[in-house]
């Protein structure tokens, strides 16, 4: 339940600590007063969006905080530990807004997003307002206050869960058989260029070792005249030759009888001179013996680097990118390959998600037709003490031909107000009194089976009054002794009946208006139920009228 209320710089009010009750705590006070401002404050703890002139005129900033015992709402407590948030059965929301517009909020402490504060805010607290006739004109408000009063918030959100899921695999499963034409013609065109290219069977650097391959048996008679010349030359000649010159150049340094350094040197380099001649000549010799005129061999190579060159022009690259090429065709096919095996699995998919949403749409379909008769039963026990006997709500639920997300029905709220009429829609038939009316013993009855344990009404009962009033008032009263109540309300009839009473005032001075909210006692609660009944004056007999209104209550 709601503890306490603080609230500073807000709106027009300047300070304020507001400590609540369990049962039913009534708000009432002059039109102009701001006796909504308490729950638009605590409307901001719970994430609602910060309109302008939040902020007290002078002020640098709002600063509102609600605090709760939630020690008898597993629900919030589940949701703090699951966000690690948890304070031992305490939760504390706080807002705060600057006058330049920034806001923060805050859970235990813990700055954190508004939609993380409206999320728990769910356990914590139901809102009906002045306009809910206005919403109760929509369709889809009708399933959701159906749902709600048949405890199905859960089956529906699961019957939503499993329509998204079966929607976006249906939805692949479409895209993948649309594209099948297609990646057919696909598959068959890669199957050929693999088969082509695993025929061509280019190893790696076989094209680099071709191209010289092929320079070499192209240039063989060359080559093995020009390389027998050398080692002619080098090593062989018999008349004169590198290696015979050298020695000669060898023998005469050492007639030389000298120990100078250059000469020693010079020594040394013919010996190095010599050593690579010879080597020179030997590794001549060995490519010499492998390099040979062979036309046949240097055909083979030729038509190879033909077939080579021939299918990277056909597929618009260079020669050494076939071996890239052909592995990013053979992923590509593997990958196609897969789809048909996916589309086989997909379609098996489509099939069990389908059944699993058919099953979870209808049974919230019969628990709905349950809870309906429930509801219109109820509802109409309501709308006959709020003094429309005639009246008869039905919860129509019309069947679709195909599942959507909120199930396998259309729901609709007929009313017949007077007897002999056929049931037709709310907006049709219902006078803005009579809507008032309905929507009221609407609220009630599914506040009645509500687990949020604060539920407030603001204005509620607005075009009522009389005897009507004094039911609404104990149909409040009534909730109040499972749930915390709080009402905003002009009745007399209804403030009577409450356990707790909020009075709202304002003062201004030359510069500000200034708005504060009293707990009252028995003597002023009596002047204020006065003030209720009487208008401007307070008499007598409005004092006496009060004091017997509050002692029925007693």
């Amino acid at each position: 339940m709601l503890n306490q209320l603080t609230i500073r710089d807000f709106a027009i009010v300047e300070s304020l600590d507001l400590e609540l009750n369990q049962g039913m705590t009534v708000v009432s006070g002059e039109t102009g007063a701001g006796k909504s401002i308490m729950l638009d404050a605590l409307g901001l703890t719970l994430g609602n969006r910060a309109e302008t002139g939040t902020v007290r005129l002078g002020a640098e900033k709002a600063d509102i905080t609600a605090s709760f015992n939630i020690a008898e709402i597993p629900s919030a407590e589940q949701w703090l530990r699951d966000n690690d948030l948890d304070n031992c059965g305490e939760c504390i929301l706080r807002r705060v807004i600057t006058k330049e517009g920034r806001s923060r909020c805050y859970i235990n402490g813990r700055p954190s997003p508004a939609n993380s504060v409206k999320a728990l805010g769910e356990h914590l607290i139901a809102i009906h307002g002045q306009h809910e006739h206005q919403r109760l004109l929509k369709k889809d408000h009708h399933r959701t206050l159906l749902d709600d009063f048949s405890g199905l918030t859960k089956l529906a959100e699961q019957t939503r869960q499993a329509f998204q899921h079966w929607s976006k695999l249906n939805t692949e499963l479409t895209h993948l058989s649309e594209q099948s034409t297609e990646q057919t013609a696909r598959i068959q065109l890669l199957s050929y260029q693999i088969e082509e290219l695993d025929q061509l069977a280019l190893h790696e650097n076989e094209l680099k070792q071709l191209e010289q391959e092929q320079k070499t048996l192209a240039n063989a008679g060359e080559i093995l005249s020009t390389g027998h010349q050398f080692i002619s030359l080098a090593s062989e000649d018999e008349s004169s030759n590198c290696v015979q010159s050298l020695n000669q150049c060898r023998q005469l340094l050492a007639n030389i009888q000298s120990e100078s350094p250059s000469v020693r040197q010079a020594a040394e380099m013919l010996d190095s001179a010599l050593i690579q001649v010879e080597e020179a000549s030997t590794e001549m010799r060995h490519y010499l013996e492998r390099v040979e005129v062979n036309p046949t061999r240097q055909q083979e190579v030729e038509e190879r680097l033909s077939t080579i060159f021939e299918i990277a022009r056909k597929h618009r690259i260079k020669p050494d990118e076939i071996t890239t090429l052909h592995q990013t065709l053979q992923q590509e096919f593997a990958s196609l390959s897969r789809t048909d095996e996916e589309l086989e699995q997909l379609e098996k998919a489509v099939e069990t998600t389908y059944a699993q949403l058919i099953e979870c749409a209808n049974k919230l379909s019969e628990k709905r037709r349950k809870g309906a008769k429930q509801l219109s039963k109820l509802v109409d026990q309501q709308l006959h003490s709020l003094g429309m006997p005639a009246a008869s709500l039905t919860v129509q639920l019309s069947p679709l031909e195909r599942p959507t997300a909120h199930g396998m029905e259309d729901v609709e709220f007929l009313i017949v107000t007077n007897q002999g009429q056929p049931a037709k829609p709310l907006g049709k038939i219902a006078s803005g009194g009579e809507l008032s009316r309905i929507s009221l013993a609407i609220q009630v009855i599914t506040a009645q089976t509500s687990t949020t344990p604060t539920l407030i009404f603001d204005e509620v009962d607005v075009g009522i009054g009389g005897a009507i009033a004094e039911v609404v008032g104990k149909l409040l009263k009534k909730l109040g002794e499972s749930a915390q109540i709080l009402c905003v309300t002009h009745q007399p009839q209804v403030a009577s009946q409450g356990h707790q009473h909020l009075f709202v005032s304002k003062r201004s001075d030359k510069q500000q208006t200034h708005t504060q909210i009293d707990q009252l006692t028995e003597e002023r609660r009596i002047e204020e139920i006065a003030r209720m009944l009487g208008g401007i004056s307070i008499t007598e007999r409005s004092i006496e009228h009060a004091r017997e209104m509050l002692d029925l209550q007693s």
